[in-house]
């Protein structure tokens, strides 16, 4: 296969591996880091466990949907501009879709008792993916005490203020390049 053909297949396979993503995750956001992590560091290799972490802490604290952002980002890295194209476009089309069918029916939709009871249990699936994300992420992101440290922090301070999230991971980069340079100094 040459360089062309190789690159026209990578990004052919960003689009439809970021569509399924975009097609089977409900809640969006945080629940689909689970699945962005197993398609992209598990099955395809595309980016390194350790990476990962630092991709969503980038992809998070800039605006926009985290999904997009790291479809953006991912898509770069493997295959250039196309590639975040088509990651993009991947990750979108499923919910530009679904709402547009959504928006028509609305009205019928939200009076039927099934529609609303599966709604309920898809938002207790999404927080169980949460949760699920936060612990596998938390093994490749707090290596030490003082990760312990600033993101229990960073949690206290989130859930007792509205303080932005940017502002927080700002504080927490701070943090860690002051401890950094602290252990550095003391030969920790």
């Amino acid at each position: 296969m040459n360089k062309a053909t190789d690159r026209k297949a990578k990004i052919r396979k960003l689009f439809l591996v970021f569509f399924r993503i975009g097609a089977f995750t409900f809640g969006g956001g945080l629940a689909m880091i689970p699945f962005i992590k197993r398609e992209i560091v598990d099955n395809h290799h595309w980016i390194e466990e350790e990476d990962i972490v630092d991709i969503f802490a980038i992809v998070q604290s800039v605006p926009g949907v985290i999904a997009v952002n790291s479809a953006i980002f991912v898509g770069y890295r493997v295959a250039g501009i196309l590639g975040s194209v088509a990651s993009a476009l991947g990750v979108v089309l499923p919910s530009f879709v679904v709402i547009a069918v959504i928006a028509t029916f609305f009205t019928t939709f939200k009076s039927i008792p099934v529609v609303a009871n599966a709604f309920e249990g898809i938002s207790a699936g999404v927080t169980a993916l949460i949760v699920s994300a936060l612990l596998n992420l938390r093994k490749a992101s707090i290596k030490d005490v003082y990760g312990w440290i600033i993101a229990g922090c960073v949690f206290i301070v989130m859930t007792v203020t509205k303080i932005s999230a940017v502002y927080l991971l700002l504080a927490s980069a701070i943090l860690g390049l002051i401890i950094s340079h602290v252990r550095k100094k003391k030969g920790w």
